[in-house]
């Protein structure tokens, strides 16, 4: 059983989002007062838009941050399914307009040519990575860490940043950061909202077998701080 991280409930999804978006915004200008840049690293979907743009309003030195995703499926980045979209809409607006970002995706064909790329796009970011934040997915995946792509191996155990992912339960190719790169960073939130989602997690600490939930990877360790932010 995995000892539970620093969990955070909340009655009220709004009240969530405000206090998570004052930590990340202070830990962030906490870093560039001490090291004169930081660094954040965020996911897509639908969870966490409210908080990207309550942290686009926030009075840090945006100009010193740099950004980039967990992860992202290989679309065109002016596509609905581009995580990359939605962090150019949502985050980097008002404040946060000057803040620097790299992608994922790039020119190449498939994420398996592109990685490389991706690779060297994301050599000048700070590192360790200052804040992270990471969902989860219904069936464990954090991340493109999928159970079911025959990559999931890889990705909790390769010293590469990123890899490519072809989840077979979820569409279009992917490129992920790994499981070394997310923990190579100062501080990691898990952002998750729903009953479902907390049931999800609950289960996630009855055992530490990463490659059946790979959220697991996160939680059951012990080098970077975890908190767990849920609301109904």
């Amino acid at each position: 059983m995995i000892k539970e991280s620093v969990f955070k409930l909340f009655d009220d999804k709004k009240m969530l989002e405000s206090q998570l978006a004052d930590r990340i915004a202070g830990q962030l200008q906490a870093a560039i007062d001490a090291r004169g840049k930081a660094s954040l690293v965020v996911s897509g979907g639908s969870t966490p838009l409210a908080l990207f743009e309550l942290l686009s309003h926030k009075s840090i030195e945006w100009g010193s941050v740099y950004i980039t995703l967990a992860d992202e499926r290989w679309v065109d980045t002016q596509s609905d399914d581009s995580n990359e979209k939605l962090v150019l809409e949502h985050l980097l607006q008002n404040r946060a307009a000057s803040a620097k970002f790299r992608g994922l995706k790039n020119m190449f064909s498939s994420p398996e040519t592109g990685c490389d790329m991706t690779i060297e796009q994301l050599a000048n970011l700070p590192k360790p990575f200052d804040v992270v934040v990471v969902g989860m997915g219904n069936d464990g995946h954090t991340c493109s860490w999928f159970p079911c792509s025959a990559e999931i191996e890889q990705a909790l155990s390769t010293n590469a940043l990123c890899l490519a992912v072809n989840p077979t339960t979820a569409p279009h190719a992917r490129i992920t950061i790994s499981k070394k790169g997310i923990l190579a960073s100062r501080q990691i939130y898990l952002h998750i909202v729903g009953e479902q989602k907390l049931a999800v997690y609950r289960k996630a600490l009855e055992s530490d077998d990463a490659l059946t939930m790979p959220i697991r990877a996160v939680l059951a360790q012990r080098h970077t701080p975890v908190d767990v932010y849920w609301s109904a």
